[in-house]
């Protein structure tokens, strides 16, 4: 496995550039009142209901629903996953495999009716990102993993990501993937560096700078170059963003809110710096090394995509037994080499390292996917946006954004 370039079909379209770009503007709308949580009483589901009859040992299938462009595919043939295709070899265990997340919203509207009213969605596994993962865990949504199935995500899940304050101990979810959103620039074309996110505001990026426009996506690295403390941030620390960002915005310094499509304008040279996903900036460097990213000295987001089995579902112990194949340390280093994201096992680290493939070994060393301890010590994962928060802060963001 070896890194993508953006000539390749895989960077053409990004999983991430199909969340933004498919959007949930009118699905969220539609299913605003209901993802606030539990402000809908009949919505929660108490613990005693959550679980349904696991057929697993009879019946050695799984249904798995994840997003596009995140497993490692075969190159020669892409409608072979070599990950998963060795996992059922391994254990018998047929695994029908979805690509049908595309937006988080959009998911959540399309599953959320059978979950409120006690049905099963089909479902045995799914990969949501974490602020949306809250909503579910806080609904009661999901099912607790029986950690006791899974030894190698007990020993290998990254301390980092153990303990989010939306699922104290990971006990409902497992992040199967993560990033960072920090500052990708231009170091060529800016002719300095950048190493807070106060340079952001600086006269020479004035109409060159932009930033995310999901709310969830955008405040915790805008916080942290304030000095707040994401993990407990307040309304008042939600407040002065916004004030700083409006007046940013009326000052024509911020060029625009963006989803992926900052790939387009920083490969341009039409933007100079922006707010970006780690992800997304490993590809971008291989057609152009001087591009840069950035955990910024106040320290930067570190987020996830997790997960989950739903409700009801009627195979919870081959789910469990799949997301802890995903920990084995080869079997993660095996995705990692493919999908490019911050990997949540970093034991994988030494097995890319030991590659006889230049390349491969190449990526053990490359901080976008093993974060090293200097960047490490900066990272933080921001506490969630409740539900009573929700709905008015999105009203402020998004009359900010222009969305």
């Amino acid at each position: 496995m070896v890194r993508a370039n953006l000539s390749t079909p895989k960077a053409q379209v990004t999983r991430r550039s199909l969340l933004r770009a498919l959007g949930g503007g009118a699905t969220a709308a539609a299913v605003g009142a209901l993802a606030t949580g539990c402000g809908v009483p009949a919505a929660y589901v108490g613990p005693g209901d959550r679980a349904g009859q696991d057929l697993s040992s009879s019946d050695q299938r799984l249904t798995w629903a994840n997003w596009p462009l995140y497993i490692d595919v075969d190159d020669d043939n892409p409608s072979k996953r070599p990950t998963l295709d060795a996992f059922e070899k391994r254990t018998g265990i047929q695994v029908k495999y979805t690509e049908e997340i595309n937006d988080n919203d959009e998911f959540f509207g399309k599953i959320s009716p059978s979950l409120m009213n006690h049905q099963k969605t089909g479902r045995d596994l799914i990969v949501i990102s974490d602020w949306m993962c809250a909503r579910f865990v806080r609904l009661g949504w999901v099912q607790e993993m029986d950690r006791a199935r899974q030894p190698n995500v007990t020993k290998y899940l990254d301390p980092l990501l153990r303990s989010p304050a939306f699922d104290p101990g990971r006990k409902s979810t497992v992040p199967w993937q993560s990033g960072i959103t920090g500052i990708a620039y231009n170091k060529r074309r800016l002719g300095r560096e950048i190493k807070h996110v106060s340079d952001l505001w600086a006269d020479d990026l004035k109409g060159r700078v932009t930033l995310l426009s999901g709310l969830d996506e955008s405040f915790a690295l805008l916080m942290q170059g304030n000095g707040v403390d994401i993990t407990k941030w307040t309304a008042d620390d939600f407040d002065k963003v916004c004030d700083q960002v409006d007046k940013l915005v009326k000052s024509k310094h911020i060029r625009r809110f963006t989803g992926n499509d900052y790939i387009k304008d920083l490969s341009s040279g039409d933007v100079l710096a922006c707010q970006a996903y780690s992800g997304d900036i490993i590809q971008l460097q291989a057609d152009d090394p001087d591009i840069e990213f950035v955990v910024p000295e106040e320290g930067a987001e570190l987020w996830a995509e997790s997960l989950m089995i739903p409700n009801l579902a009627d195979h919870k112990a081959n789910a469990e037994r799949l997301v802890d194949y995903y920990y084995r340390p080869e079997v993660a280093a095996e995705l990692a080499a493919w999908v490019n994201y911050v990997c949540p096992v970093p034991a994988a680290k030494d097995v890319l390292a030991s590659s006889k493939d230049k390349e491969t070994a190449e990526l053990a060393e490359d901080p976008l996917i093993f974060p090293d301890d200097a960047m490490r010590s900066r990272l933080a994962i921001a506490r969630d946006i409740t539900s009573k928060e929700r709905t008015e802060f999105a009203k402020r963001w998004n009359a900010i954004a222009g969305l």
